[in-house]
C-alpha cells in the first residue's frame, strides 16, 4: 500500500471519528494533543500526510479505536477501553488471589494455554513438594498451595486445553535428588512422581506434557494466554507481553520445542512412572 493510499484511508476514518465525536475541530484537536491547523490539513486532501505516531497513539485511546482500523488496515474497529503497553512488569502477590494469574487464565478461557515450568508443573506437585519448594525460596506455603489447586481445577474444567513442554533432564534430577533436589528423602520424591504420573494420565489429553532434550533447546519459564498474552517467570516478577507480533513469536519458540520433543505427551505418564529414584 503506497503512502498516498494510506493516508487517503487515515483521513476517511479520522473524518468518521471527529463528526462521532460530536465536537468542534478545536476540541477535538486539543484532546489529541495537537493544534487546530495540524487537524484541518490532516482532514484536508492536499497531501499525502500522516500524524506522528504519538498522535496515532493518542487518537486510538482517546476514541477506544484499533491502530489497525484506524490506518484503514483492518474493518473492525476493535473497540477497548485502552491501548495496552507493549509489555508489562508485574510482581507476584504474596497471596496467590493477588497475582494476576488466575484473571489470565480466565481470560485465556476457551483458548490453548502453552506453559514452560520453572520446575516440576504447579499443578503436578504434592503437598510436600509444595513445602519443601516455598520454604526453600521463604514463599508462603498457603500461597503456593492455592496456587496448586487453582491451577488443578482450571485444567479439570471442561474444554481446557493446555500445553507444557520442559526438559527431561529436569525431571531426571529431581529423580536423582540432584542439585536443589538434595536432601530431600527419596520416599517423597517416589510419591511425587506417583502422583505426576497419575495426573498426566487423568488430564490426558487436553493437558499434554512434553520433554525435551536441554543440550537440544534452552528456555526460561513462561506461559502463553491464548492470543492475549505471554509472560515470562522472572523470579517473583512477570515481564508480560502484549504486543500480538511478540506473542506470535513466543508461540514459535514453544512449537520449535514441541518439535525437539523427545517424550512425546501421550509417553510422559510411563516416563516419570518408571523414573529410577536414587
Amino acid at each position: 500500500m503506497d503512502k498516498r493510499t494510506l493516508a487517503d484511508l487515515f483521513r476517511a476514518r479520522l473524518i468518521q471519528l471527529v463528526e462521532r465525536a460530536g465536537e468542534s475541530q478545536s476540541s477535538f484537536a486539543a484532546a489529541i494533543g495537537i493544534d487546530r491547523s495540524a487537524l484541518s490539513q490532516l482532514l484536508s486532501g492536499d497531501s499525502a500526510r500522516l500524524p506522528r505516531v504519538e498522535t496515532l497513539l493518542n487518537i486510538a485511546e482517546r476514541h477506544s479505536v484499533s491502530l489497525d482500523w484506524l490506518l484503514g488496515l483492518s474493518h473492525d474497529q476493535g473497540l477497548m477501553g485502552e491501548l495496552r503497553p507493549s509489555f508489562e512488569i508485574e510482581e507476584g502477590g504474596a497471596d496467590y488471589t493477588d497475582t494476576l494469574l488466575m484473571k489470565w487464565h480466565a481470560e485465556a478461557t476457551g483458548s490453548k494455554i502453552r506453559y514452560v515450568p520453572a520446575r516440576i508443573p504447579d499443578l503436578l506437585r504434592t503437598p510436600e513438594i509444595i513445602a519443601f519448594e516455598a520454604m526453600g525460596a521463604h514463599q508462603s506455603v498457603m500461597a503456593q498451595v492455592s496456587e496448586t489447586a487453582f491451577r488443578l481445577d482450571y485444567n479439570r474444567q471442561p474444554g481446557t486445553d493446555m500445553e507444557v513442554c520442559m526438559p527431561r533432564e529436569t525431571l531426571e534430577a529431581f529423580a536423582h535428588g540432584h542439585g536443589m533436589w538434595s536432601g530431600l528423602d527419596p520416599h517423597i520424591r517416589a510419591e511425587q512422581l506417583q502422583h505426576m504420573s497419575a495426573l498426566i494420565s487423568e488430564l490426558y489429553p487436553s493437558f499434554r506434557l512434553f520433554l525435551f532434550n536441554e543440550k537440544e533447546r534452552f528456555s526460561v519459564p513462561y506461559t502463553i494466554f491464548g492470543s492475549q498474552r505471554a509472560a515470562l517467570f522472572v523470579g517473583g516478577m512477570y515481564l508480560v507481553l502484549n504486543n500480538a507480533e511478540a506473542i506470535r513469536k513466543m508461540q514459535c519458540h514453544f512449537d520449535e520445542l514441541i518439535r525437539f520433543t523427545c517424550i512425546h505427551a501421550h509417553e510422559t505418564a510411563d516416563f516419570v512412572k518408571k523414573l529410577d529414584i536414587r
